[in-house]
């Protein structure tokens, strides 16, 4: 019956960083982000949007697909008026068929779709155990020794990973049993809404000591089984897929080869694919229905999103990423919404290529910051606003840590942080959004910050045109509500640390600053 702090620990940073939804919003969450322990949104539209008219911006979200037909999105996606639905041609002649609301860069041209893949840690052990399987240090070649070691802290880091994954999907399965067990007696005894207070009773029982508060912990933690399944199913996905260098399902369902950026012809057109949870939660932030009596309101009105599914369950290829990049600005994308990241480059250089290419059409690229609670300046976190080989960061960059409605602790306790590297917070807990089959949930991450600030982004460029997209990022940046000397627990640990320390702005994105600067801006152009 006993119950590890160390697995508890587990399943509560499984939760903080997205695994675990829960059905509905908890009282005072719904739109939580957009009110005054938020952005502000809603004052800035009710008191300097009034009566304005806002032009159309299409956001790329770049994720692992978008429920198209969602009812609180269906109005909002991109529609490709150069393409004839479903004819199977080229008709805008851009390099893609049929690509009517964005493209799948997981799909093969059969029509099925890819969804696990392994991390970019386990692609380099697998890449590199071919050439250094069964040797040791004294036989390398002192050209080869920098890779070497490469090999040796990759495969140190998967086998130790898979192990402890597959240990813990035990642990955890034997806790589901207990769990299950437990809630039953407790059901008997006080009915299907038993109170923590109930099981405080039952604690005094000496018979129902051990079981009371074993659950009492797992309530105080808002754990209970549907959970810890999913849990389970995010450590076999570890076992199976991520740490397991032998698996190749995905590239082989898609088709290409991953290392060849001139090997574009693959795809298809099912931006939705298999679980487009993540993509579409995101989505529904910076842009379902305001005000229509459904879900949640994102942040945005006047946005069109572009569905481009590049994230699959485990890392995403380099490859796949540079191509939706390129797509977004190829095809009218002005803020591409990044909520992915791996602690692994893979091909760093073809990136910085796609990334530069937006930077030279003036797209913003937002991207999440991370969910490790570590610090994004001692690297681990790519894509990054500045690779090494980078003499300064990218002037189309917006990194984006997670904020809580909470002013005991305004950062996320999961969230990456950097006074250098990251740029702003944004909230990005306990947030109420649409999921696939017109549903809605609460969930958590620099995922959902990062949306909130493509968001802002594409409220400014809507309502103040005039301004470039370098423009916007700066106003963002420079309209934060100013925290910075506010103290906060430290990401992943208790000490206490001021709010400025945890990125260069020091401040929370406020929409309601952002466009009573965005005004004056505009008004100093005339």
């Amino acid at each position: 019956m006993k119950i590890t702090s160390k697995i508890l620990t587990g399943v509560f940073l499984l939760s903080a960083s997205g695994v675990f939804t829960a059905q509905g919003p908890a009282k005072g969450t719904l739109n939580w982000y957009n009110g005054k322990k938020g952005m502000n949104t809603e004052k800035a539209y009710k008191k300097l949007l009034k009566n304005k008219t806002g032009q159309t911006v299409i956001v790329g979200v770049i994720d692992s697909g978008v429920d198209i037909e969602h009812e609180d999105l269906q109005k909002v996606i991109w529609v490709n008026k150069d393409e004839i639905p479903n004819n199977g041609i080229d008709d805008d002649k851009n390099g893609y068929i049929d690509d009517v609301h964005g493209w799948n860069f997981l799909g093969g041209k059969d029509g099925r779709n890819a969804n696990d893949a392994q991390l970019e840690v386990t692609r380099i052990y697998a890449r590199l155990d071919k050439k250094y399987a069964g040797k040791d240090a004294s036989s390398i070649a002192d050209a080869d020794k920098e890779e070497f070691a490469l090999y040796t802290e990759v495969k140190d880091v998967v086998n130790s990973k898979r192990t402890e994954a597959a240990m813990q999907m035990k642990q955890m399965a034997q806790m589901v049993q207990i769990m299950e067990m437990l809630d039953a007696k407790f059901t008997k005894l006080y009915g299907k809404d038993y109170t923590i207070k109930d099981l405080k009773k039952a604690a005094k029982d000496p018979e129902l000591t051990q079981g009371a508060n074993a659950m009492i912990q797992f309530k105080e933690m808002g754990i209970d089984a549907t959970q810890m399944e999913k849990g389970m199913e995010h450590l076999s996905s570890s076992v199976n897929f991520h740490y397991n260098k032998d698996f190749t399902e995905d590239r082989d369902i898609i088709g290409d080869d991953p290392s060849d950026f001139s090997d574009t012809d693959y795809g298809n057109n099912d931006v939705e694919g298999p679980d487009a949870l993540h993509g579409t939660h995101c989505s529904g932030i910076i842009a379902a229905v305001r005000n229509n009596g459904l879900g949640n309101n994102g942040v945005a009105d006047n946005v069109q999103i572009m569905v481009l599914r590049a994230v699959p369950n485990g890392d995403e290829r380099d490859k796949d990423i540079a191509l939706a990049i390129r797509y977004g600005v190829d095809n009218g994308a002005q803020i591409l919404s990044m909520s992915f990241g791996k602690g692994y480059p893979g091909n760093s250089a073809e990136v910085i290529k796609a990334i530069r290419y937006a930077e030279s059409k003036g797209v913003l690229l937002v991207h999440a910051a991370g969910n490790s609670a570590k610090d994004n300046d001692k690297g681990g976190n790519y894509p990054t606003p500045q690779y090494p080989s980078m003499k300064s960061k990218f002037t189309n960059w917006l990194e984006v840590g997670a904020s809580t409605r909470y002013k005991k602790r305004l950062a996320a306790s999961f969230s990456n942080y950097g006074v250098v590297n990251v740029d702003v917070f944004a909230p990005g807990l306990e947030i109420y959004s649409t999921v696939p089959q017109s549903e809605y949930l609460s969930t958590q991450g620099t995922s959902m910050a990062c949306p909130m600030v493509s968001g802002v982004a594409a409220l400014l460029k809507s309502y103040y045109p005039s301004l470039t997209m370098f423009e916007i990022k700066d106003i963002i940046k420079e309209s934060v509500k100013d925290v910075s000397k506010k103290k906060t627990p430290l990401p992943g640990g208790t000490e206490k640390v001021a709010f400025g320390t945890l990125s260069n702005t020091g401040g929370i994105v406020n929409v309601y600053n952002a466009i009573k600067l965005a005004e004056e801006r505009v008004a100093n152009k005339k």
